[in-house]
Order: structure tokens, then C-alpha cells, then sequence
């Protein structure tokens, strides 16, 4: 299987927004990449549901939304309702994580969960078989076009050496200073789908930048 691309629009030109849209429609990308921060999680405000609802009248790709928030069983329904395929809840900001799995699944989207550069693997062993997708952060979250942290991908082996021997089902996405280098080694380690903002949007030709990371 190629490795799935899913293009952030963390770092982009909200001015012309309908531009990076049409950048990643015109690609191979699989997913669009929502990161939305509250602030209180994570140092940093990104964008709210105006601007899903905006991106979810023009894109063709399926919306993968990562929140980094607080709270964020109270935006299953409405993510739902704007379209959103696939949504991503902290570890560390879910008290009661298998419940708020049950109710992303009940609403009729795939579930994942994300993990803290500093936030070990083994703490997913008990609901690894209810996930659709593991995120894994491989900056710190909060901003976008941070340096790759280097233990990301021993971490990631041993979520994939869970994951298989568990029969589990869940993909490994991998977020977080992401590029040609790095994601040859996180593809060899075992990852899946590849979230890449910065350098996708900064290089002088995003669409095949983002055929090229397909490929890895």
C-alpha cells in the first residue's frame, strides 16, 4: 500500500485559502489535515468551525481533524455535521478515552487518538482494538514548522510492533516535521499516513511535493 499524504493547512495563507484547497484537490493527497487548537491544550489558537465549514464546501478530499482542545467530545456532532470523515482526540486531554472513542464511532466517523511526544505508546494497550488511527506527534503540538523529534521512530516501532501482534486494525499517522528524510524513516518504521503542512505549502511546487511523499 502507498503511504497516505495528508496535507495541513495549519501553516498556510488563510488569505487564499481556496488556493491551497485547490492544491491539494489537484494532488494525490488522500486526507486534508485540520488542526484546531484552542489555546488552552496548546499555547496557540488556529482556526474554528467557520473555516471547516469554509474548506468543507470546496474540498474533494476526506477531512481528517486533529483537535487539540480541551473537552472535545463536545464537537463530535458538529464535526460530524460539517463532514468530517476522521477525527483525532488527545490522550492526554480525554479522562474518559474509551467513551469518547464509543461516541466519535456512534456519530458515524473514524476514531483516533493522538500521543504527546512525551506520552509512551503502552498507554494505549486497552482501547488499541476500538482505534481507526493513531496519531502520533513527532513535535510538540501547537506550531506548525518545528524540528523532528529523533525518538519518534524507535516510539513508533513499538506501536507497530503492538499493533501487530495485537491484530489490530488502526493505522499509524505521524505529525510533525515531516519531509523527504524524516519520512522515509517513519514510512521504514512503520507508519501509514504522513501529515505534512509547512513543507508541502512552502516548497515551489506543493502538488508534487505531495506526489513524491506518496511515494515513499
Amino acid at each position: 500500500m502507498n503511504t497516505l499524504i495528508a496535507p495541513s493547512i495549519l501553516s498556510v495563507d488563510f488569505n487564499n485559502l481556496q488556493k491551497s484547497i485547490d492544491i491539494v484537490n489537484h494532488s494525490e493527497a488522500d486526507w486534508l489535515h485540520l488542526d484546531v487548537m484552542d489555546g488552552v491544550f496548546v499555547p496557540n489558537l488556529s482556526f474554528g468551525f467557520p473555516i471547516i465549514e469554509s474548506v468543507a464546501k470546496t474540498t474533494q478530499k476526506p477531512m481528517d481533524a486533529h483537535l487539540m482542545v480541551i473537552e472535545p467530545d463536545k464537537y463530535i456532532n458538529r464535526l460530524r455535521d460539517l463532514g468530517v470523515s476522521r477525527m483525532t482526540v488527545h490522550y492526554e486531554a480525554c479522562p474518559h478515552l474509551h467513551r469518547t472513542i464509543q461516541a466519535i464511532q456512534k456519530a458515524g466517523m473514524k476514531a483516533g487518538v493522538s500521543l504527546n511526544p512525551h506520552t509512551p505508546v503502552a498507554l494505549l494497550e486497552d482501547v488499541i482494538d476500538n482505534l481507526d488511527l493513531i496519531l502520533i506527534m513527532s513535535v510538540n503540538p501547537g506550531y506548525g514548522g518545528q524540528t523532528f523529534i529523533e525518538h519518534s521512530c524507535p516510539k513508533i516501532e513499538a506501536l507497530r510492533s503492538m499493533i501487530d501482534t495485537k491484530k489490530a486494525s488502526a493505522l499509524i499517522q505521524v505529525d510533525g516535521g515531516v519531509n523527504f528524510e524524516t519520512g522515509r524513516r517513519l514510512v521504514d518504521s512503520g507508519v501509514n499516513v504522513l501529515v505534512a503542512g509547512s513543507f508541502v505549502f512552502s516548497s515551489t511546487d506543493p502538488v508534487d511535493t505531495i506526489n513524491k511523499l506518496k511515494l515513499l
